[in-house]
């Protein structure tokens, strides 16, 4: 009787994402620069930081003990993989915390960011015009008394009462793949990150041309915009409204208005969207005017001078959003000051002290921020109430005081208010040849969505950072940067995708469960990971004798690896003969 024995083992989206990480350079690229230990046996540092990010990326988990387990189930497929023999010990907790070690170096993780920057730029021929730079802060749950990284500062999650740290990305638009990432501590000020990002990021790229750097209102600080200026590059970001920059936008803006209800000169150019809506009609993106002025920054000892664009902008959904912000703070901020003196009745606070109420009045007025616009009066309301004479007592008058406060809205500073809502500058050095005013709002305004969802990738599903899993401060800028060698393989897959979708007529079919025929030509990477669950390696030894078999392809999966460059070979050659088996 023979004796027969079936193993399976679940391939799914693991031998997709070997490969691509493979031809991304990731493992040639860490080993290259970190050295195999001669007591270490197993995977390479590079080929273990490859399968945890396969592990990452194909069940949205990062924590260290559970790479172990899932290994456990993969073996075979892993050690055909690599062509080595893979245990479950090459996934100890004790390794991959080493892993987290190497990464937390910063010295050499900039050497890998610089050379996956260069390998992915010319492998993929990638765009490098255009990087994007924003920072987060990710909370932590846990006592953090002794790490450096962990501190209470502005928190982006609202929870200011948590430790946090702060993750800075600069990106390539329009992948928005992280090129350059930076982890502070949760304290640290955003405006004194950008100039080594923007460094960092001149020095990977090697670009031949000026390279475009936007970012948003703390990039504005004169050295980060001199410091590039100087360098021959250009940047772009919105100003904030301060001082005496809200003083020159507010100027301007009466000054344009005026002199275009009149007929003159300047006049704002109306930009329209390209599709008209269902009525016909092209809808109102922005109205925009170019001024010009000389910028001076002290760098190094000496002076740097050059030619500064402000691109005055009106946009009318900005204006919508900030005339009901207006409206509601207006609506709060009333009720809230009447119910300072309510009706006498049981239980409700009075004021006798005009000095008490008016000090109650002004924190309110500035919590709503509308003091420019309620204007708040006081009366003193005496009211007596006579009591008549009881057993031993006396007949006698008792006299109440309390204030009352009468709020009025100030109508003219109102409507002006309301009149330059929606304005704001945005700020270059590019020339209009590179940058027009046109392309200052849709170069800024398409870059916002991809950033803020590499974080919310980043963050959330599918890389799941928040909560960290891991205390070392070592460890946890470690964690980071692995994730977002993850992130760059989302991006960069998807981006690879989409355009060769776009190069072809017709968009790939088979991504949404219960709609099999919906097509798209923007596939998420997390839609495309999906649709290569349910493949199982299956082995079946007879008399000691191995046979592999592989769930064959559906034509989807087929597609995908086309789009890639792929060949449907890597996943057939693991259904090899045990001669040819590890």
């Amino acid at each position: 009787m023979s004796n027969l024995t079936i193993q399976n083992e679940r391939v799914d989206d693991v031998i997709l994402i070997l490969t691509m990480l493979v031809e991304m350079g990731i493992v040639d690229i860490i080993d290259g620069l970190v050295p195999r230990h001669g007591n270490r046996q197993g995977l390479s540092v590079g080929e273990l930081v490859a399968t945890w990010l396969a592990y990452i990326l194909s069940t949205s988990d990062h924590r260290l003990s559970y790479v172990e387990v899932w290994s456990q189930g993969r073996l075979v497929t892993l050690s055909n993989f690599w062509g080595v023999q893979v245990t479950e010990q090459d996934f100890t907790d004790d390794r991959l915390g080493d892993v987290l070690v190497v990464l937390s170096d910063d010295e050499l993780w900039s050497a890998i960011e610089s050379s996956l920057n260069k390998h992915a730029i010319r492998v993929y021929s990638l765009p490098i015009e255009v990087v994007r730079i924003d920072t987060t802060s990710v909370v932590m749950y846990h006592d953090s008394e002794e790490s450096i990284l962990a501190a209470f500062g502005h928190s982006k999650d609202h929870r200011p009462d948590l430790p946090q740290i702060k993750v800075a990305l600069l990106t390539l638009d329009p992948l928005a793949m992280p090129l350059v990432t930076t982890v502070v501590p949760g304290n640290t000020a955003d405006d004194g990150l950008y100039l080594p990002l923007v460094e960092q990021a001149r020095e990977s790229l090697l670009n031949k041309g000026p390279l475009l750097h936007v970012g948003d209102t703390k990039m504005e600080a004169t050295v980060t915009r001199g410091e590039i200026d100087k360098s021959g590059d250009y940047y772009l970001m919105p100003l904030s409204q301060k001082g005496a920059q809200k003083e020159l936008l507010i100027e301007q803006t009466k000054k344009v208005l005026a002199t275009n209800a009149e007929g003159g000169e300047p006049k704002l150019l109306d930009i329209y969207q390209d599709e008209p809506d269902e009525q016909g009609k092209q809808k109102l993106v922005a109205r925009t005017m170019e001024l010009s002025r000389e910028q001076v920054a002290t760098l190094d000892g000496e002076e740097h001078s050059w030619q500064e664009r402000l691109i005055l902008t009106y946009s009318p959904l900005l204006a919508d959003k900030q005339i009901k912000g207006l409206d509601r703070r207006l609506h709060n901020g009333t009720e809230a000051l009447q119910e300072l003196t309510p009706e006498p009745r049981r239980g409700k606070k009075q004021y006798t002290d005009l000095e008490s109420l008016e000090k109650a009045v002004a924190q309110l007025l500035k919590r709503h921020r509308v003091e420019p616009f309620l204007e708040v009066s006081y009366a003193l309301e005496v009211t007596e109430r006579h009591i008549r004479p009881y057993k031993d007592l006396p007949a006698r008058t008792e006299t109440t005081l309390r204030y009352i406060v009468t709020v009025t809205p100030q109508e003219e500073a109102i409507a002006e208010a309301k009149q330059l809502v929606g304005w704001r500058f945005y700020a270059t050095n590019a020339p209009q040849g590179r940058l027009s005013m046109v392309d200052v709002l849709q170069v800024y305004r398409a870059g916002i969505p991809t950033i803020e969802r590499d974080f919310s990738r980043l963050k959330g599903k599918p890389l799941g950072l928040r909560p960290f899993f891991v205390r070392r401060d070592d460890h946890l800028k470690g964690l980071i940067r692995l994730l977002s060698l993850a992130l760059r393989f989302l991006t960069l897959v998807e981006y690879i995708v989409r355009r060769s979708l776009e190069e072809g007529k017709a968009g790939i079919a088979g991504l949404y469960p219960g709609n099999p025929k919906q097509t798209t030509k923007r596939p998420t990477c997390e839609r495309l990971l999906h649709a290569f669950d349910n493949i199982n390696l299956t082995i079946v030894t007879v008399d000691g004798v191995k046979q592999y078999h592989m769930t064959p392809l559906s034509e989807v999966q087929k597609r995908i690896l086309q789009l890639l460059g792929l060949d449907e070979s890597i996943y057939a050659r693991l259904a090899m003969n045990e001669s040819n088996s590890i």
